[in-house]
């Protein structure tokens, strides 16, 4: 502690401007009362917004869409459309540009779904499976054979004394020659069951992709939400130090005045320092999220990102924890993989029984007595042949095969069961989350943040009129601007939580 009092020229000065100063000590306090009223249960003034930069003109963050039967947002037209020029993700390949992108939630989401190459890459995974289906609907290829027997006598194609002229074969053994054609089929329903299965796993695929797309756009969400609360934060310390930069200045006062020590002052400041070092900390906090966004939707790290939204338009009303059950056993994407799944599954003992059928060629032959290089004089004849590929070996191949086809649909009835009860089960955490966040976040707006700004206005009214109570004020201030950080931390979270909720039972957050 300073005790003592100067009686330097500093002393003269502030007995010549006492009126001086006391004028600016309460100048001080009616600016504090109008800047800084934060009374959200009047509504004539509203405390500092979580706003980055808001634009009423355009499409702002709204009203969770109402739960129906409409098609899930996130479908294969927009989302897996063929590669096109006009489509082709643009991955790193442009540079950075000369000004900010402006983006808001809906914006940064609609990047994630084109240039995230994670979700690129599950898009043309499903492309890919979708062009087998039509290689399995094709027949199989045709085979074409040249049967050439009539070769000359004790040549080294005719194997010694093979097709040598005798008294019985005066021409030799053979000496037709044939050009046939098979072509081979299986048994009726095998192919396009096959195929079917085929595409009934590619559309699981897509689901998973989709499933996948929403998983990301959570993680999108909660970065953009703690990125406008760190902008937040800076807003509240950068309120702080106005604060502390008035009980300085009511400090000098009353210091000049005889009526406080030095060390008031001394502590004021070293309260504003510490508030413009947390400063420094959160502006590294919200460059960390604009990189890790920029990198979620496909561009590079280092491009420059302005965030536009509110956060407090975007705190509507969630549908109730049934309907959104609801929709989750109906819409969500990973129940959808899941049931195409167990339906492919339940298609593949379909085929596995077929396998006891048998497969069928035909083979078309054109024969000739002379030789395809030499002129052919002699008559000509055709042949007709029909094969069986019957299963032989007791059935043992596709006994197996059976057996192997009923245990792969056991497997996807119980992992369907599982799948949804996890999918239930994360409605039902993400619900309890959401409600925690709700209830937190409107104690500290509606009570905490309120007590807080008023315990700090009496503290410097008082203080400021030669009243005592100067650790008393700076707690209060600590006090309020703690609250005030807690508050839009909390507001974040709620956000978060919001979006995960939706996100969870298979919506867009917006």
């Amino acid at each position: 502690m300073i005790h003592g009092q100067s009686k330097t020229s500093e002393r003269i000065v502030a007995n010549i401007s006492l009126l001086k100063w006391l004028a600016c000590a309460f100048a001080s306090i009616f600016f504090a009362s109008a800047v800084f009223a934060q009374s959200p249960s009047t509504g004539s003034s509203t405390p500092a917004s979580v706003t980055v930069q808001t634009n009423e003109a355009k499409d702002s963050l709204s009203a969770p869409p109402v739960l129906g039967s409409e098609p899930n947002p996130a479908n294969a037209a927009s989302l897996f459309a063929p590669v096109k020029p006009g489509n082709t993700p643009k991955i790193y390949a442009k540079g950075t540009p000369s000004g900010p992108a402006e983006m808001d939630l809906r914006q940064l989401w609609t990047e994630l779904k084109l240039n995230n190459p994670q979700l690129s890459s599950l898009r043309e995974s499903y492309l890919s499976a979708k062009a087998t289906v039509p290689q399995i609907a094709a027949p199989a290829n045709p085979q074409v054979g040249l049967v050439w027997s009539g070769m000359p006598v004790n040549s080294p194609f005719a194997l010694g004394g093979a097709n040598t002229p005798t008294p019985q074969y005066q021409n030799g053994i053979s000496s037709n020659n044939a050009i046939s054609i098979a072509q081979p089929f299986q048994f009726p329903g095998k192919k396009s069951l096959a195929s079917d299965i085929a595409n009934t796993n590619a559309e699981a695929l897509l689901a998973q992709s989709e499933s996948t797309y929403l998983q990301l756009g959570a993680q999108l969400s909660t970065l953009y939400y703690t990125a406008l609360a760190s902008q937040k934060q800076l807003q509240v310390l950068k309120e702080s130090v106005m604060r502390l930069e008035m009980i300085k200045n009511v400090a000098k006062a009353r210091y000049s005045n005889n009526a406080a020590a030095y060390v008031e002052y001394l502590n004021a400041q070293v309260s504003q320092s510490s508030a413009q070092a947390d400063q420094f900390n959160v502006e590294r906090q919200l460059q960390v999220a604009l990189n890790n966004i920029n990198t979620l939707v496909g561009r590079h790290s280092r491009e420059k990102l302005v965030l536009r939204g509110d956060v407090r338009r975007a705190m509507n009303s969630v549908p109730t924890l049934i309907e959104l059950e609801d929709y989750a056993e109906t819409s969500h994407p990973s129940l959808k993989s899941s049931a195409l799944q167990l339906e492919a599954a339940r298609k593949g003992v379909d085929l596995a029984k077929k396998a006891y059928l048998p497969d069928f060629q035909v083979i078309g032959s054109s024969y000739t007595p002379r030789g395809p290089f030499s002129a052919n004089n002699g008559a000509m004849f055709y042949q007709l042949e029909l094969d069986l590929i019957i299963p032989l070996y007791f059935f043992t191949k596709e006994k197996y095969g059976v057996e192997q086809a009923q245990r792969n649909q056991a497997a996807a009835e119980a992992g369907n069961i599982s799948n949804r009860q996890q999918i239930v089960l994360a409605v039902n955490s993400a619900y309890a989350t959401y409600e925690q966040s709700k209830n937190q976040t409107q104690f500290l707006k509606e009570r905490q943040v309120p007590q807080a700004d008023a315990a700090y206005k009496v503290g410097l009214t008082q203080y400021s009129n030669n009243g005592q109570g100067f650790n008393d004020l700076l707690t209060a201030q600590t006090q309020l601007r703690n609250l005030e950080v807690q508050l839009a931390l909390a507001e974040s979270n709620l956000l978060q939580a919001q979006a995960v909720l939706l996100v969870t039972s298979g919506k867009e957050p917006f």
